[in-house]
């Protein structure tokens, strides 16, 4: 069994595109590059690799998106069997990326509520459930990557990224604080029509959204987990809403930018740079996690810009 990391140490990039477009330097963290399309894979596969130490035969989870590919990944590489419950809603090209990463795949019900239920009562004794958001285990994971870039000797005025269910922020979160980057504030970006995270913080606790209306379907998480909550009241953390068709915008021009496609959750974030939000006046130096995205096609991506 390996004892490395499942994840790569990705490129820190200082983006000449963004920084004329946001006019100011724009540092980006290239997270779309891991194996198996995103950052899930680093505290996926952190969790994974503890699960594994501690004995479980099978590992099991609901996601038909990236945590569902880093799931497969890990479970691969670590020779343990994966079955993965996704929702009807999940396209047959991402099926096909978690079949070819050797899962189990069920397709179950109208939603990932009930694609989840579903996950639930198949793990066993002997198996382990990945959550794809709400866990400890993946949040220590993903602080990894702030650990890099402080290695690299960047220290960013913000730090920009886009939330959904809230692990990744609450990773990052976690990676600055011990980092000694506790009073640098986070920008957390969302779409208008998946914003549990904005939600939150108006209601001064989390709440349940009555429906996901975004095409960024990597956002649609109806509750963003407790712990990103808290850290809105722990350290700077500043909300911004983009519409869809600024993410899908975002994505193409990334795409010509540096040849990287990403889904329009991680546009969503990109938009920020892209259109000078307003968000960046006060900073000089940004960096921005570019969370990528295995299931995105151009195809798609310029489907959903007709329909918007």
């Amino acid at each position: 069994m390996t004892k490395t990391p499942l994840h790569l140490e990705t490129p820190l990039l200082e983006s000449r595109a963004l920084s004329l477009a946001a006019l100011r330097t724009v540092w980006l963290k290239m997270e779309a590059l891991q194996p198996p399309g995103s950052f899930k894979i680093r505290g996926i596969g952190h969790a994974c690799q503890i699960h594994a130490q501690r004995g479980a035969k099978r590992f099991v989870s609901s996601s038909g998106g990236n945590a569902g590919m880093a799931v497969a990944y890990a479970g691969r590489v670590l020779n343990i069997p994966v079955t993965v419950v996704v929702p009807q809603t999940t396209t047959a090209r991402a099926q096909e990326l978690l079949r070819l990463e050797n899962a189990d795949v069920i397709v179950h019900g109208a939603s990932w509520q009930e694609a989840n239920e579903l996950a639930l009562s198949l793990v066993g004794p002997d198996d382990a459930f990945l959550h794809p958001f709400d866990d400890p285990l993946l949040w220590a994971g993903h602080a990894s990557m702030i650990d890099e870039v402080a290695r690299a000797g960047v220290v960013p005025d913000a730090v920009v990224l886009s939330v959904g269910g809230g692990g990744l922020m609450s990773g990052v979160a976690e990676g600055m604080a011990r980092n000694g980057w506790g009073q640098v504030p986070i920008i957390a970006v969302e779409t208008t029509g998946a914003a549990s995270l904005h939600a939150a913080m108006q209601a001064g606790q989390t709440v349940a959204l009555d429906a996901i209306t975004s095409i960024a379907g990597s956002l649609g998480a109806k509750r963003v987990c407790e712990q990103a909550f808290q850290w809105t009241q722990q350290r700077p953390v500043q909300s911004v809403l983009v519409l869809d068709a600024s993410a899908l915008d975002a994505c193409e021009r990334f795409l010509t930018d540096h040849r990287v496609l990403v889904e329009p959750a991680c546009g969503a974030s990109l938009a920020v740079a892209y259109e000078a939000n307003a968000a960046l006046a006060p900073y000089r130096n940004v960096l921005f996690i570019v969370c990528g995205g295995a299931t995105a096609t151009v195809e798609q991506i310029r489907q959903w810009r007709q329909a918007t």
